[in-house]
C-alpha cells in the first residue's frame, strides 16, 4: 500500500451544501477529493493542487507543497473552512466526516 503521506495539519472544507465539512488529513485525500467531490467551479488552482499531490504521492514533492496548494485551490473555490470558524481550531468529535468512507 502507498504511502498516504499525512499532513501536519488538517485541511478542513465545506462541500456540498453549507455545514457539510471535510477534513483532509493526508495528500491522498486530498488528490481523491480534488479528483471527486470537488464542486465544479475549479480554476487553475484546482490544477495545480491535483498535479503536486500527485507528484507528492510520487515521491518527487513534499507534503507541504501538497497541503499549500489544497489550501489555494480551496480559497479559489470558495470552500475553505478557516480556523476561526471552527471551536478551538477543530471539528467537533464524532459530528463531522474525515476523508470519504470506504
Amino acid at each position: 500500500m502507498m504511502d498516504s503521506k499525512p499532513f501536519e495539519k488538517p485541511v478542513v472544507v465545506e462541500l456540498g451544501h453549507v455545514g457539510k465539512y471535510r477534513e483532509i488529513r493526508s495528500t491522498q485525500e486530498a488528490a481523491e477529493c480534488l479528483m471527486t467531490d470537488w464542486p465544479l467551479n475549479r480554476g487553475p488552482r484546482h490544477r495545480d493542487a491535483l498535479d503536486t499531490c500527485l507528484k507528492v504521492l510520487e515521491g518527487y514533492r513534499s507534503t507541504a507543497d501538497a497541503r499549500r496548494a489544497l489550501v489555494e485551490a480551496a480559497k479559489e473555490s470558495d470552500v475553505l473552512v478557516p480556523d476561526e470558524r471552527l471551536p478551538q481550531g477543530k471539528l467537533p468529535e464524532g459530528k463531522l466526516p474525515q476523508g470519504k468512507p470506504h
